[in-house]
């Protein structure tokens, strides 16, 4: 017996929802192979602020590592919001975004999706610009710890982003709508990476970066939990 997909808004057994997430991924993986386009702007934009940053700013050693935390998560903040902004103006632009509303699937499915699919050129872009800023700045960025809070904000700022970004793609002001609504929440997110970062790069003791880690791990938690709900809601017009 062939099974029939479910209408748009009605929820999907949970293995459907994964294999129309991946196939969104594939779908935004296949687009940007051919394109080259969304990574290739966050990465110039990043290298871009790392670059004047660097520059700008003539710092001995013991600076520099002092603001090694703050000068990423900007980095990465700001090429994370170009990534989202570009990834859902793609959709729209080629008029596959109502195509993806009106497929016979969960809508969480295609929220997952794009998540899934922004994280993974977030990672991207993080895996070729440390060794750059590394080199630049001269601190040993690769230590287990800091990777670790770097992929825990990274899942903070894009499901919380990939809500938001859908929800701006739909008004006429969307380059400029995403970051005024993204970052005074995302907030807890940054500051918390920023300051396990601090704490791993100094070499502090693991009471003082628990605290942050926690805080962290709680907004990953309850951010993408609220954005997986809440996105068939936002997507409604």
């Amino acid at each position: 017996m062939v099974e029939t997909p479910p209408a748009p808004g009605r929820p999907a057994a949970p293995g459907n929802i994964f294999r129309c997430a991946w196939a969104v991924v594939g779908k935004d993986l296949a687009a940007e192979w051919r394109s080259k386009e969304l990574l290739g702007a966050m990465l110039v934009f990043a290298l871009l602020v790392i670059l004047v940053f660097n520059f700008a700013l003539e710092l001995d050693l013991p600076v520099r590592q002092a603001v090694t935390p703050g000068v990423l998560w900007v980095t990465f903040a700001f090429a994370g919001t170009l990534g989202l902004n570009r990834s859902w103006a793609v959709e729209r632009e080629g008029g596959a975004w109502e195509g993806l509303l009106l497929a016979p699937v969960d809508r969480s499915a295609v929220y997952l999706g794009k998540a899934l699919g922004s994280f993974l050129f977030m990672v991207i872009l993080e895996a070729l610009v440390l060794p750059i800023y590394s080199a630049l700045y001269t601190v040993d960025l690769f230590q287990p710890g800091l990777l670790i809070v770097v992929l825990l904000g990274s899942i903070g700022y894009i499901s919380l982003g990939t809500l938001l970004a859908a929800l701006a793609i739909q008004t006429r002001t969307r380059d400029v709508l995403l970051p005024i609504l993204l970052f005074p929440v995302v907030l807890p997110v940054l500051i918390s990476a920023v300051n396990a970062s601090a704490g791993f790069l100094s070499a502090a003791p693991m009471d003082q970066i628990w605290p942050w880690l926690n805080l962290l791990i709680a907004c990953d938690v309850i951010f993408t939990s609220a954005a997986y709900l809440l996105f068939e809601y936002v997507v409604e017009e």
